[in-house]
């Protein structure tokens, strides 16, 4: 695995890069039970991957709950929230990578 940091993003809920070529960034994420991801919205394409836990997103105005081995696509654009119904454990993928995580870690 990797030997990155974990970074806050929300209380309850932080991250850390696990791969990143020129076309996408990619990484865990720890959510505690009862946390959550504000409604928020980012150009990059995003496909989130629940390895073990289960969460529900919100995509727009529809309501999706993911359990492990789900996977939800997140198109470029499309306003998203987030709410932990276990703790959980994802992996997010971003195409093209995101600037903001790429700052906040360093590599810009």
């Amino acid at each position: 695995m990797t030997d990155r940091p974990w970074i806050d993003l929300f209380p309850g809920v932080q991250r850390r890069r696990i791969a990143l070529t020129e076309r996408i960034y990619q990484m865990e994420v720890r959510l505690a039970a009862g946390s959550h991801v504000p409604l928020h919205s980012h150009p990059e394409d995003q496909v989130a991957y629940i390895v073990r836990g289960r969460l529900r997103f919100q995509l727009g105005d529809e309501i999706i709950e993911a359990s492990a081995g789900s996977s939800v696509a997140i198109p470029g654009g499309t306003p998203h929230a987030v709410w932990t119904l276990e703790d959980t454990l994802a992996i997010d993928t971003f195409s093209p990578p995101r600037a903001d995580y790429l700052r906040i870690d360093g590599d810009v």
